[in-house]
Order: C-alpha cells, then structure tokens, then sequence
C-alpha cells in the first residue's frame, strides 16, 4: 500500500493528554481503536470529519493534528 502523503502527530498528542488510549481516543470520536490505529500509522486516511474530531478532542487546529507533505505525488 502506497504511503499517504500527510502525517499526523495523534500518537504524540494522545500521550500528552494524560496517555490517552487508541480506544478511547476512537470512543471520542465515534471510530473503532483499530481505525484509530490505521490513521496513527499512517495507512488509513481519516474522512474529513474524524479528522475534525480528532483535533478537537486535542483541542487543536487540523493542521496541528495532520501535516501536509509537500513534494509527494
């Protein structure tokens, strides 16, 4: 499977916020753990509005969750 061309900091972010599971990351947002998995690595892309969702359950903006990379495809 071809790499997607963002990144995320949702691992990071989780263990700032009190270590944080998958599980109850994906309860917060309404996606199963291993969704939530597959988006951390980077093999899945999140539909626009988990991704929302993801950010605010960090209370942070998209782009402080998910990262661009340029200079791919």
């Amino acid at each position: 499977m071809a790499r997607l061309p963002f990144s995320n900091d949702i691992r990071t972010l989780r263990f700032l916020a009190g270590e944080m599971t998958q599980g109850e990351l994906g309860e917060r947002v309404g996606v199963t753990r291993q969704t939530i998995a597959a988006i951390e690595q980077g093999k899945y892309s999140p539909s626009l509005e988990a991704a929302f969702r993801i950010a605010r359950v960090f209370d942070k903006p998209l782009e402080a969750v998910f990262q661009w990379e340029t200079g791919t495809g």
